[in-house]
């Protein structure tokens, strides 16, 4: 039977509809998808073992919650899928502001209106994406925003005077009655503001000016903070706080293999695009590494966060660099490079939030110099450690020797960014040892894939300071590094290329 058709409380009475508080109601759909070992909150990635075991013990607890973790880390996209844990449809009385339940009414309208037309009431259905209200805490937001305040026009329409409950215009929270209520960056609003909050938490109580209303209001509140607010820009107040039973604490990707996940799954990339680059696993892993580089950097406000949106913002620029570079130079395909990583530095800078340290040496070359932390971390797991060959009584021959004696005999390479892929390919080889070093450690490893590692050596080799890299107008130059210093010049560092690491493994 389509419970939809039911239009009167007659009606859903015979229908043997059993009311449910909304905490009931998400306990019971949450414990039917756990038995039958569903994902209970879908496009989440990295929080199976953590944060969603917490959730799920909060809503099984029927509690409130409080999610608190630094920017990007999925908090309100987890209130947001809680609505799949909703009924379909629930039943409400017809033109009710507040959806009151048909056996529980709350406001002085739903109760009038079945005591005028008893099994007569008219019912219709709320679907569960009407369910979710949202509010973003700023300094501005009013108790009129949130409750409600007395509305003179309805007092006219309506030929009614200040006194009477009917005037009362009902805020964003009463009107999410039945549903689920978030509130973004709690610690944003003012303290009486979140005094306002209490009663409705523990009583169901609401107070709108002369106004004491008994609403026993049927709401599961989600609040979500960034620990740098509460001493930045304000604090819970601790009556709320502790009105909030469950405080669940997120985080950022624990490894490089969520990161990529996370990333794969929310960057926006065009079928067109993805049918003319191709993106290696080893460019999607210095993408990643250059979050998790910023979020260790002594230049980079660690309160603040690096969001996930980094590593997507970047990966969208550095396909976007490789589709430019291809539109102009009227190639049908490419991939994206090393060098195209430069494109990035635009989604590094305006997602870290520097210390004083970091402001002196400026955002741009902050952004390189994390980005040239990743080819450094990046590429021991490709080729062996530079260090240990800088110890002289090693036994084991350098295998970089021929390609750092090419650029100290005078030698240099200027890598131009829009180069067509056949030439940078010629480039490359033109280094003594490049070419013979990469088929040393991957053996079956194509023209492209090849040529993509021998300039992930070159930039390999400039993070460990065995040669000189400065990026300059239109290009990168990698020279020899004495020669270097001698003609001074600051070092810009920036890498952009890309390469998969799994199809060489």
């Amino acid at each position: 039977m389509d419970i939809t058709k039911i239009k009167t409380l007659g009606e859903l009475r015979k229908a043997g509809f059993k009311r449910k508080t909304i905490k009931e109601e998400i306990r019971e759909n949450l414990i039917r998808k756990l038995q039958g070992r569903e994902n209970t909150f879908p496009g989440i990635v990295g929080y199976e073992d953590s944060v969603i075991p917490d959730t799920e013990r909060a809503l099984l607890s029927r509690h409130n919650i409080l999610f608190l973790g630094l920017r990007g880390q999925a908090k309100t996209r987890m209130a947001r899928q809680m609505i799949g844990l909703l009924d379909e449809y629930i039943p409400y009385i017809t033109d009710s502001e507040v959806n009151d339940d048909p056996f529980h009414p709350i406001s002085k309208y739903a109760k009038d209106l079945i005591a005028e037309k008893k099994d007569a009431t008219p019912i219709s259905w709320l679907h569960r994406d009407e369910r979710y209200g949202e509010k973003l805490a700023t300094p501005d937001v009013s108790v009129a925003d949130l409750i409600g305040d007395i509305d003179p026009i309805k007092a006219a329409n309506l030929r009614l005077n200040f006194a009477d409950e009917r005037v009362i215009h009902f805020g964003i929270i009463p009107k999410s009655n039945r549903g689920i209520f978030v509130i973004n960056e709690i610690p944003d609003l003012q303290a009486r503001i979140q005094v306002a909050l209490f009663n409705i938490l523990e009583e169901g109580d609401i107070q709108i000016r002369g106004f004491k209303l008994r609403m026993p209001l049927d709401i599961l509140f989600v609040f979500t903070a960034n620990p740098e607010d509460y001493t930045n820009r304000g604090s819970i107040v601790t009556p709320l706080k502790d009105r909030i039973e469950s405080q669940i604490l997120t985080h950022y990707p624990k490894s490089i293999e969520i990161a990529l996940n996370i990333t794969d799954q929310e960057a926006e990339v065009l079928e067109e695009q993805k049918a003319k680059v191709r993106v290696s696993d080893l460019v999607k892993r210095l993408i990643e590494q250059v979050a998790f580089e910023a979020r260790t950097s002594e230049f980079v406000d660690k309160k603040s966060g690096v969001s996930a949106r980094l590593t997507i913002a970047a990966y969208e620029n550095a396909i976007s660099a490789a589709e430019r570079r291809s539109i102009l130079n009227n190639e049908k395909e490419t991939q994206v490079w090393m060098s195209d990583l430069v494109g990035i530095i635009p989604s590094i800078t305006g997602k870290i939030e520097l210390v004083y340290e970091g402001e002196q040496e400026g955002p741009y070359q902050v952004a390189f110099n994390l980005l040239e932390k990743a080819f450094r971390s990046q590429f021991v797991n490709y080729f062996p450690n530079p260090d240990q060959f800088k110890k002289r009584k090693t036994g084991e021959e350098n295998p970089f020797r021929p390609i750092t004696n090419w650029f100290d005999k005078g030698n240099q390479l200027n890598v131009f960014f829009n180069t067509k892929d056949s030439d940078k390919v010629q480039l490359l080889y033109k280094v003594d040892g490049l070419h013979a070093l990469v088929k040393k450690y991957f053996k079956h490893a194509n023209e492209k894939e090849s040529a993509l590692l021998m300039e992930f050596v070159l930039h390999g080799l400039a993070s460990y300071s065995l040669i000189s890299k400065k990026v300059v107008e239109g290009k990168i130059e990698f020279k020899d590094l004495i020669g270097s210093m001698v003609n001074l010049g600051p070092a810009n560092y920036s890498s952009d290329e890309d390469f998969d690491s799994n199809d060489f493994r």
